[in-house]
């Protein structure tokens, strides 16, 4: 059989990552099959403009933050540690083991290291003069 690369697809991306979350429920136990939600979080003020948040997804036994931000002339007034707070309070209730997250050198790195994250492991190089930290963080309910 001849298979053809191709770039443009309108539901590929999702064929893709169905066929990726199908092959996985096969080597997850039971009883996490089904452990998939979205957890957003947002930052907003008075006029319900939104000034920062919390973008995460728990999958099966952990959450994933992918992104939290807050306005640069609302940080370092406690808004990220109300937001990541929240986030892993959640994670608790929803009975996830740990929390994982990715940061960049200029980035967060010490907010997180803050909050009790350990670093698992880091790329140099990226953006030729940065590092990516991988963390996580363990939960204890």
């Amino acid at each position: 059989m001849e298979m053809l690369i191709t770039r443009h697809r309108p539901t590929g991306k999702q064929e893709i990552e169905n066929m990726l979350y199908h092959y996985n429920l096969r080597h997850f136990p039971e009883d996490l099959h089904n452990r998939y939600e979205e957890l957003n979080l947002y930052l907003q003020d008075e006029q319900n403009v939104i000034r920062g948040g919390l973008l995460a997804e728990i999958c099966w036994n952990w959450l994933e933050i992918h992104t939290l931000m807050v306005d640069e002339e609302l940080r370092h007034n406690g808004y990220g540690h109300k937001l990541l707070e929240e986030a892993e309070r959640i994670a608790r209730q929803k009975e996830c083991d740990f929390i994982k997250v990715d940061t960049l050198s200029f980035q967060a790195l010490s907010f997180y290291e803050k909050h009790g994250y350990k670093v698992y492991g880091h790329l140099e190089g990226v953006g030729r003069e940065f590092e990516h930290y991988y963390l996580k963080k363990d939960l204890e309910r």
